[in-house]
């Protein structure tokens, strides 16, 4: 098996990590420290192709492939996870989910002021009383008797980017005795009346990325702006969800990445007892682990991005693949920053060191777009068959 990137996808890799070590690696921790969303440099990822990856050009995307995304990916979230949240829902929850399930017309409409980086992109699918328990939800939509629109009314929680999106992909019960079944998607435009958007969450890690709740008090979304068909929702959440998980096994071995190598430098550098620390074999041991664990993630990482393109292909879900990264490379990054934090001592501690902030940030990997616990369920229901 040949593990060559492409010359196009080395391209991808070397723009990604200019861009992130110039222009976002500065700003990181002024913005983790402000929550302020970072608007001028994703507009700038935008110009670069960034914010929408895999969408086809004629829809204002770079139109290339996973592998590319993933490569992207990592480069950011080596400079700051927040960024790198911002742009993995973009891609991969909301350009995704259109491409897949959208008309013509709403790629037109949606996709494109997003892929190009005009406007931010929104998934509204979690709610107080629903987050893993997604066939839970309480949001109602009710379709008006003259057929042109539905009226929506409930509350969306943790909507990342929700403060500033223009659009957002949302889910509502059009036929509560359903179930799952009765789930339905739309498309919403954010600044239309009847959203309120409440305040931004203050959150542990990912600060920069901003998190809100939203309430829909009666809003019209007009029926052509449906996603799919009635009770299409749920299988368009879970399909969007599995190559949101690649994304953030991404993000997550770019976190670890940034904590390796920090962890890296300061073995070989640190002395004590006269002697750099990286001599000493306990040390050895913990960088030994990490590496091993940072290979591993980039593998299973990459394996799910490449499959992901075949399995569509033959008709195949994609559903082992991605789940298996997104738990692996999760819980390598909180172990990574874990360690690099304990290999630096004391000034790992410090505020005035990344490594905290990578610590913070790679707990949210563990818990978004379906925490380790139902990643564990997911393969395990998949490979057995049972429930």
């Amino acid at each position: 098996m040949d593990f060559a990137l492409t010359e196009e996808q080395e391209m991808i890799q070397d723009a990604a990590r200019d861009f992130a070590q110039e222009q976002i690696a500065p700003v990181a921790a002024a913005h983790d420290e402000s929550g302020e969303f970072p608007l001028a440099t994703i507009q700038q990822a935008g110009e670069l192709g960034f914010m929408g990856i895999e969408v086809p050009e004629e829809y204002g995307g770079a139109g290339l492939d996973s592998l590319s995304f993933v490569l992207m990916m990592e480069e950011i979230a080596a400079a700051d996870a927040a960024h790198s949240t911002i742009i993995s829902v973009n891609n991969s929850l909301f350009c995704n989910g259109i491409l897949e399930f959208g008309t013509e017309e709403q790629k037109k409409q949606f996709v494109t002021p997003i892929a190009t980086g005009e406007a931010i992109g929104a998934y509204a699918l979690t709610e107080p009383q629903s987050g893993s328990d997604a066939g839970n939800m309480r949001t109602r939509a009710v379709l008006a008797d003259d057929g042109s629109h539905y009226v929506i009314t409930g509350k969306k929680s943790w909507i990342t980017s929700g403060p500033v999106a223009k659009y957002m992909i949302l889910f509502a019960m059009t036929d509560p005795d359903a179930g799952s079944k009765g789930v339905t998607a739309f498309l919403i435009d954010a600044e239309q009346d009847g959203l309120i958007r409440g305040k931004v969450e203050p959150k542990l890690g990912i600060r920069a990325s901003a998190t809100c709740e939203i309430e829909l008090d009666g809003y019209r979304c007009p029926v052509e702006n449906r996603l799919g068909q009635e009770g299409d929702g749920f299988r368009i959440a879970m399909t969007v969800l599995e190559a949101g998980r690649i994304g953030i096994a991404a993000q997550a071995v770019g976190i670890a990445r940034a904590a390796y190598d920090a962890a890296l430098a300061y073995a070989r550098e640190r002395k004590a007892f006269g002697s750099p620390i990286g001599s000493f074999q306990m040390i050895q041991s913990k960088l030994a682990d990490m590496r091993m664990r940072l290979d591993a993630a980039r593998l299973l990482t990459w394996r799910a991005a490449w499959n992901k393109n075949r399995a569509k292909a033959a008709g195949l879900r994609n559903t082992v693949e991605s789940s298996s990264a997104k738990l692996y490379a999760s819980e390598a990054a909180m172990y990574i920053a874990h360690q690099a934090i304990q290999i630096h001592g004391g000034m790992g501690y410090s505020r005035e060191l990344p490594l905290e902030r990578y610590f913070r940030d790679a707990k949210i990997t563990e818990i978004y777009e379906g925490t380790s616990e139902i990643q564990r369920m997911v393969i395990a229901r998949t490979e057995t068959g049972l429930r």
